[in-house]
């Protein structure tokens, strides 16, 4: 029996579900549009947001972008885009609770 209320991990870990994932290692170059575009082909997108954002004055050597899609199945999904190269970095891909 499980008493954590996650997935099968009876020592009392309990994995909360997240619609939130966290996407660093992000080129300088890329926009929430571009973000959002990738993205949206795995599941609705509730809220993007991408730090520093697009109209930034200033130059940053990366970005770190959070997207909160609909439907928390998405996030399990998306973490295959771990690795996956995106403009010119690989991107790594990890749920992050949703009040952080």
């Amino acid at each position: 029996m499980n008493s954590g209320g996650g997935f099968g991990l009876g020592l009392g870990f309990g994995l909360i579900p997240t619609a939130v994932i966290q996407v660093t290692n992000l080129s300088s170059a890329v926009t929430s549009e571009q973000m959002r575009t990738l993205f949206s082909f795995l599941g609705e997108i509730e809220e993007l947001r991408l730090y520093p954002p697009d109209n930034t004055p200033l130059a940053f050597s990366s970005k770190v972008c959070y997207i909160k899609f609909r439907d928390p199945s998405s996030v399990g999904v998306a973490q295959h885009l771990t690795n996956t190269v995106f403009i010119d970095r690989a991107l790594i891909v990890v749920p992050c609770a949703e009040d952080d």
